[in-house]
């Protein structure tokens, strides 16, 4: 099948330029849209949304469609600073809606686990683990689990948030 050319157009540079500011933050089309307004910069949200799509399709960008009611999220692929190496999950708190990043050998090995013994992949860019966050929950064993082995670092602090709105 042959590969679809890449049309470079001033709006396609203008939102890769905008998704490099904001690696590892999801960003909704209205996120980008009105990111541009404010800017004063006149690009129309089919535009967006069509460019966001390409990006996806060459792999520069992920997009993440969380649940049924919330809009689909997109995030620039920096592959030296963010989910490039390694496994990235995600968590999404059913109280307040805060999605963010687990990168954790444990969730890993759960993959490696699924794949050995029952045959089946677990996509990690389309992974999503619902529950409530450390504040959701009030507090309540805050310090479990945070600093297991194999947990990167990012989580034992808090989570990495990132923007679903």
């Amino acid at each position: 099948m042959a590969e679809k050319a890449k049309y470079k157009t001033k709006q396609r540079d203008l939102l890769l330029s905008y998704l490099r500011t904001v690696p590892g933050v999801h960003v909704t089309a209205g996120d980008v849209c009105r990111h541009f307004e404010k800017d004063g910069i006149s690009i129309g949200q089919a535009t967006v949304y069509r460019q966001l799509e390409m990006l996806v399709d060459e792999g520069e960008v992920s997009k993440y469609n969380i649940d049924s009611t919330s809009p689909a999220c997109f995030e620039y692929i920096d592959r030296t600073a963010h989910c490039g190496e390694t496994a990235c999950y995600h968590c999404k708190c059913e109280v307040c809606g805060t999605l963010f990043h687990v990168h954790c050998t444990a969730v890993t090995e759960l993959g490696e686990h699924l794949l050995a013994h029952h045959g089946f992949t677990l996509d990690p860019r389309r992974t999503v683990f619902y529950g409530l966050c450390e504040k959701c929950r009030g507090g309540r064993d805050a310090a479990a689990g945070t600093k297991e082995a194999g947990c990167h670092a990012p989580h034992a602090d808090g989570p990495q948030e990132v923007r679903t709105s």
